[in-house]
């Protein structure tokens, strides 16, 4: 079994010990596409009840990684496999797959798209017809299976693939930005579909750049830049590994200065508050020169949100590409 012996997940990044025998497990994924390295060295695992976040910037390798779990696209190098079997027909029929990309065809009317791709996943028709009533009533649609899917917005035909990613009851779903093109309260509706499916048992796996949303939905997330897993844990594990470089402050005044001063790693500056991650080594103390003449309201150290995180960690990646580190 070579130098590292029987395990074949003992140098898993980041301390992700793998269990070969749970619902969803990636190892040592690898994929070129010609000279580009688009997917390089990513594990992961997704447990049932649970939804697992796999975030990273636009062209980190998120969409690149999902399509070799489906099987659209073969890896290079690495194993995916489903209940510690690899991937057949049975997962394929078992997983709810909602690409980035919309797939809909435009001049078909919203109910028979929908019983078209129910079909394709072994439902027959009149069972289809009473699942699509309840999606569809669910999402606000009902009433409107007649309409052409070009004649609807954006959001509404995200929720028309969300239906269809849904309608067949999969034990798996993986999820490539869902929540794109949804207004607020639509994006609300989703987190409770998803907490739904999640207390039911069902394995979520959820990729997205929006980290707001990434932060309130998942359980654990595996950050990706680069084609490479750079951060992952759970999220309050991750919250209060980076929680002891960060101050919050409350304020009046211009505070846009803030992100220049030097004990600033990265700052998330809003009209009245703002959170500064700091350089190591550096504390709260050693901004308080710098503040100039800020009305502070209030002034603590906080553990960082995901989105400062990610902006933090992604930018100190490019930072040290570009320096040649």
């Amino acid at each position: 079994m070579g130098e590292h012996g029987s395990d074949p997940f003992s140098h898993t990044p980041f301390s992700l010990l793998l269990n070969p025998y749970s619902v969803l497990v990636a190892h040592d994924l690898q994929k070129r596409f010609a000279s580009v390295h688009a997917v390089r060295s990513v594990s992961l695992q997704a447990h049932p009840g649970e939804i697992f976040g796999l975030i990273g910037p636009n062209g980190a390798g998120k969409s690149t990684t999902i399509r070799m779990l489906v099987n659209i696209i073969h890896p290079d190098s690495g194993t995916i496999t489903y209940d510690g079997q690899p991937f057949d027909e049975s997962v394929r029929n078992s997983i709810g797959y909602l690409a980035e990309e919309r797939g809909l065809y435009q001049k078909s009317r919203i109910g028979e798209t929908i019983i078209y791709f129910a079909s394709l996943r072994g439902l027959g028709r009149n069972e289809a017809q009473q699942r699509a009533v309840r999606w569809l009533e669910r999402f606000g649609l009902h009433g409107q299976e007649g309409r052409k899917i070009e004649e609807l917005s954006k959001g509404n035909q995200q929720k028309v693939q969300l239906i269809i990613t849904l309608i067949h009851e999969p034990r798996w779903l993986i999820l490539d930005e869902p929540a794109s093109g949804l207004d607020p309260v639509n994006q609300e509706l989703l987190r409770e579909i998803l907490e739904e499916l999640r207390a039911d048992g069902r394995t979520i796996l959820y990729s997205t750049h929006q980290m707001e949303l990434a932060e309130r939905l998942c359980t654990r997330i595996a950050l990706i830049n680069r084609g490479e897993v750079v951060l992952a844990g759970t999220v309050d594990a991750v919250r209060e590994a980076h929680g002891g470089t960060t101050v919050r402050l409350e304020f009046e005044g211009d505070g846009q200065f803030l992100s220049t001063i030097p004990p600033v790693r990265s700052a998330h500056i809003d009209a009245h508050r703002a959170d500064l991650e700091l350089h190591e080594g550096r504390t709260l103390n050693d901004i308080l020169p710098h503040l100039g003449t800020l009305q502070l309201s209030s002034i603590a150290r906080v553990r960082p949100s995901l989105n400062s995180i990610f902006i933090s960690t992604v930018g100190g990646v490019a930072e040290k590409s570009r320096g040649g580190a």
